[in-house]
């Protein structure tokens, strides 16, 4: 709050009223007179300035470190008004948050020495009304008069403070003082000192913008430069640190700067994610290269530089359509002969090269194990891209093949790692063979192992040409097969305690068990689903569970159909068996592992000619 001048001699007469007699004189500003209360209150004492709480020299080199953009700035600003300052006698403070003085400007504070006043606690408690205290409690300007002030001993200055404010926040309070009143013209030191708080704010948040927008430049996989007429890079963030280091010139970092997109920038043509090649002495940059004038009054003064690796840029796409790795061998679990079978030697055939091709039915955990296989390749640090087949043939080809082998097609981004390709026996006959041509003729190049998942009979695709001869061709030379989970039925207690582990640390739930009864009616149950089927009758119960322990009751079986209802002797179970194979009797025989003479004599049992 900026006030009028006012007589001295009346002020001086308000503050002895209140000293000597505890009167507030109606004519005492209410902010100074709240202030005074308070004063008395505390018993701070009011006729000589104490010795200010200091902080030590270094405790104030590392205070003015933390603040030293403020500083810089106040620096500058008194550079250019310090004759103002030697004119009318003036010294200036900048306060912290905290109340300790930055720097003192001009004149000793008061006729402190230097030392003193830096470093020193100018709060509220340590040396009572001040226009300190009154612009930090109200949040305005405030100019105080010296028999306002609670220390006596400083009537003979008046005082002027503002609060500087940057996203409703105090941030720092500077203070101007004056010991020769008689000419001082309030009006040019006010004017003065909210300039001063108007540059300060406006520095400051400008400041933090840029700060907040380095960090974020620095965290971008992009090398930024800001460039001035010739190539002197004005800005560069981490990225780009990293190719040009202390030098100042582009020119002096890349050899071929003059064929760079670079100059036909600062001559007013844009480039957009161009594909540029960067050639220093010890590297060569393969970019995707964007250029950007920066005018000032239709005058290219500057240009922007956005250029990224394109084997950063491929490890960014991967990372964002299934780059991470998510299971390793050891997360599918189980005791049986079989399984421990199937799990070492995948253990061999991971450290291999060969292309690998899955079989089992649906549900048996393929994918889990394709990752596990890629995990424990040396391929582990590339990415294991994903491709689920359909019979949609254009947009499986745009997916895998992109447009002209362009670097978002997930051939390209699974190179140096693995392509998993699900449900391959969709796959149509002319993808197929353009997968196959490309993985022979440009395997070395590619490099990329080719892992595929399938539920039905390959050979038997093949034979009636429904699937790629060729590829065929590259998968069959290393085959898994995964047992059902009919055929490891002592496994079926280790999984379902292996989903709650799993189910436990996902949700950072405490960990359930399952009681005997459940173990046994899981054991029991014909998991037409496989594991699959098992783990989502496991996390229904592990939620529907109020305690820790698992009863039969509170397991919700499939159809509620157990091995004494199996599809031999109960024809509902058998009907249920057909509808997951799709009504496909080469399906459900493998699924069953029996003969079709023998699915053919159950069908005509039941008199069944397709899914009901």
């Amino acid at each position: 709050m900026i006030r009028e001048r006012r007589n001295k001699e009346k002020l001086k007469l308000y503050y002895e009223k209140f000293i000597n007699e505890g009167i507030i004189d109606p004519n005492v500003h209410p902010w100074v007179a709240a202030s005074w209360q308070k004063c008395r209150e505390l018993n701070i004492p009011n006729k000589k300035m104490p010795k200010l709480h200091q902080l030590s020299k270094q405790d104030l080199a590392l205070r003015r470190a933390k603040h030293e953009p403020a500083i810089e700035f106040m620096d500058g600003l008194y550079e250019q008004s310090k004759q103002h300052f030697n004119i009318y006698n003036l010294s200036m403070l900048l306060v912290d948050e905290n109340d300790f003085v930055l720097k003192n400007y001009a004149l000793p504070f008061f006729q402190r020495i230097l030392d003193d006043v830096q470093g020193g606690r100018v709060a509220f408690e340590d040396i009572g009304t001040t226009s300190i205290e009154i612009a930090k409690e109200h949040g305005v300007p405030f100019l105080l008069f010296g028999p306002e002030m609670w220390i006596e001993e400083c009537h003979s200055g008046d005082a002027c403070a503002a609060p500087i404010i940057v996203d409703g926040k105090i941030r720092y309070v500077i203070s101007l003082f004056s010991l020769d009143q008689k000419d001082l013209p309030y009006d040019i030191v006010i004017s003065l000192l909210l300039s001063m708080k108007y540059s300060l704010e406006k520095y400051l948040a400008t400041y933090d913008q840029l700060a907040a927008t380095n960090i974020l430049l620095d965290e971008l996989p992009h090398a930024i430069y800001y460039l001035k007429n010739g190539g002197k890079i004005s800005f560069a963030n981490k990225a780009a640190k990293l190719r040009v280091g202390s030098h100042k010139y582009l020119s002096d970092v890349f050899l071929n700067y003059e064929h760079l997109p670079i100059n036909k920038g600062f001559n007013n043509i844009a480039s957009h994610n161009r594909e540029v090649t960067w050639l220093t002495p010890e590297k060569t940059y393969e970019d995707i290269t964007s250029v950007l004038p920066i005018k000032n009054a239709n005058d290219v003064t500057n240009v922007m530089v956005v250029t990224t690796s394109i084997e950063d840029l491929k490890t960014t796409i991967a990372h964002a359509t299934g780059y991470s790795t998510r299971y390793s061998l050891f997360s599918m679990v189980g005791n049986s002969e079989e399984f421990l079978a199937l799990q070492a030697k995948a253990s061999r055939l991971a450290r291999g090269t060969g292309n690998i091709l899955l079989q089992g039915e649906p549900g048996t955990g393929k994918q889990r194990l394709a990752y596990g296989i890629h995990q424990s390749s040396p391929r582990a640090a590339a990415p294991m891209i994903i491709v689920k087949c359909s019979n949609d043939e254009q947009a499986l080809s745009l997916e895998l093949f992109g447009n002209d082998l362009d670097i978002t097609n997930k051939i390209h981004l699974a190179s140096e790692g693995t392509l998993f390709i699900d449900e391959i026996e969709k796959m149509p006959v002319t993808i197929g063979d353009k997968l196959a041509s490309i993985l022979k003729e440009d395997g070395d190049k590619l490099n990329v192992r080719l892992i595929a998942a399938c539920d039905s009979n390959l050979k038997k695709l093949t034979d009636k040409g429904l699937f790629s001869k060729d590829l065929y061709e590259l998968l069959m030379k290393t085959v898994l097969r995964i047992p059902p989970l009919r055929e490891r039925v002592e496994d079926i207690e280790v999984i379902a305690k292996h989903i709650l582990m799993e189910m436990s640390n996902q949700h950072h739930l405490p960990l359930k068990t399952l009681s005997r009864e459940s173990i046994g009616m899981l054991k029991r149950c014909v998991w037409l689903g496989n594991i699959k089927q098992l783990q989502g009758v496991i996390e229904m119960a592990f939620f529907h569970t109020a305690g820790t322990t698992i009863y039969p009751e509170n397991i919700k079986l499939p159809a509620d159909k157990t091995l004494e209802k199996s599809w031999k002797y109960d024809k509902q179970s058998f009907i249920e068996v057909w509808k997951a194979a799709g009504g496909n009797i080469s399906k459900l025989s493998d699924m069953l592992d029996v003969s079709r003479v023998t699915l053919y004599r159950y069908l005509k049992k039941y008199g069944l000619t397709k899914p009901e």
